[in-house]
């Protein structure tokens, strides 16, 4: 894209290395460098290699912010853009940089130094690594020097940094569940002290205002400036009122409702809320040593009000216990019931079917005498069949039948 009147692209260039930081370089050579391109850049001894996060007028910006002047002539430069072998040599360096991490906190050790190496980085062209650590006071590693460059055969640089540094540089999850401020956007560490947790009204608790660093979280600031300006017109937290009653000390303040809370040294369960603007009177009326009956004339009634409901479920599902499982059963009351449930029906379906059978079933007819449908069927039985028309005719005719 070209510029209005023919204005020449701003030729710097802002280059991140590991563990965010970054550096300004010169882009002398006038190279098509995009966001997100591998570069090889100038060094003190060889080069290194980097990516590029801004370009063009975004690095005026920044150059400003961090008072760096773009006019200069000592700027490093970008060399070219990295090659594949430039990117195998940096990725060979990356690898073995925890295993280096390792064996330098050993010899550390075994010197005896009150000191914590927390990071390494090595350069580009993997020539040379600088060590951070963190330590509370002036630590002389000479010996150190000498026993890790024997160690690893390369050129070895200390360079002491913060707590917050560290913290900047390692990483983590905040207490919030967001990732740390310092390691993603956050630029410069402002100070912060107790006042900032005092102005907003938060318990002194060390455990609960210190950050991963050991020190109090940037975020106190971040809200501090409205508060204060909330705080001018409100009276001082260890405000005394007097009455006729008696003397009445402040317990509670409430900054976004503008109300106060005191209660007298006799009764220092009974609480009476007062407005901002009454305590001021009081206030006045004191300093004008003007009689005030008591606080109960001025506190304010507070009217329990019904909430707003702003949500409502529609499918239904807001009990608590929905998800809960109902008591199961013994198993042998169910083995009784399905029992039961089953021999039931078998029963009836029995009763019917043969009260069904019994009055479709035609009467049984009477086989006339002689009949020899089935006397040849079983030939066993063919002697009895002879036998008893025998006596059936040597009968006479008055017997009775068998």
């Amino acid at each position: 894209m070209s510029l209005p009147a023919g204005e020449a692209p701003f030729d710097c260039v802002e280059v991140r290395f590991k563990n965010s930081r970054k550096e300004f370089f010169r882009n002398s050579d006038t190279l098509p460098l995009h966001i997100g391109d591998l570069v090889a850049t100038q060094a003190s001894s060889g080069h290194d290699l980097g990516m590029v996060t801004l370009t063009r007028s975004l690095v005026k910006v920044q150059m400003k912010k961090k008072k760096v002047s773009f006019s200069s002539l000592d700027l490093p430069k970008v060399y070219r853009k990295a090659t594949e072998k430039d990117v195998e040599i940096w990725q060979r360096c990356r690898d073995r940089e925890e295993e280096i991490k390792k064996r330098s906190r050993e010899i550390a050790i075994a010197l005896q130094l009150q000191m914590k190496l927390s990071d390494v980085e090595f350069q580009g062209d993997g020539s040379k690594a600088t060590f951070y650590y963190t330590a509370e006071d002036r630590v002389d590693f000479r010996q150190l020097i000498k026993d890790m460059a024997k160690a690893f055969g390369i050129r070895i640089e200390m360079r002491q940094i913060g707590y917050r540094q560290e913290a900047q540089r390692l990483g983590g999850i905040g207490s919030c569940g967001r990732e740390l401020c310092c390691s993603t956007w956050l630029t410069d560490f402002r100070s912060v002290g107790t006042s900032a947790a005092r102005y907003q009204q938060l318990s002194l608790n060390p455990q609960k205002l210190a950050g991963q660093c050991g020190k109090l979280k940037c975020c106190l600031n971040y809200e501090l400036d409205v508060y204060v300006d909330a705080l001018k017109d409100f009276p001082a937290a260890d405000t005394k009122l007097f009455t006729e009653k008696g003397l009445a000390f402040c317990q509670k303040v409430d900054i976004f409702q503008q109300k106060l809370w005191f209660s007298y040294r006799d009764e220092p369960a009974n609480w009476h809320v007062l407005s901002k603007e009454q305590t001021n009177e009081i206030l006045k009326m004191n300093k004008a040593k003007e009689p005030v009956q008591s606080l109960e004339a001025y506190a304010v009634l507070e009217v329990a009000t019904a909430k707003e409901v702003v949500f409502e479920n529609v499918v239904g599902q807001d009990s608590l216990t929905r998800f809960d499982v109902p008591k199961s059963k013994s198993k042998n009351s169910r083995n009784k019931n399905s029992k039961n449930r089953t021999a039931r029906p078998q029963t009836n379906n029995r009763t019917e079917a043969n009260n069904k059978a019994a009055t479709q079933r035609p009467e049984r007819a009477i086989r006339p005498e002689g009949a020899t449908s089935h006397e040849n069927a079983n030939p066993a039985a063919a002697p009895n069949n002879k036998n008893k028309k025998r006596r059936n005719n040597d009968k006479k005719p008055g017997d009775p039948k068998e």
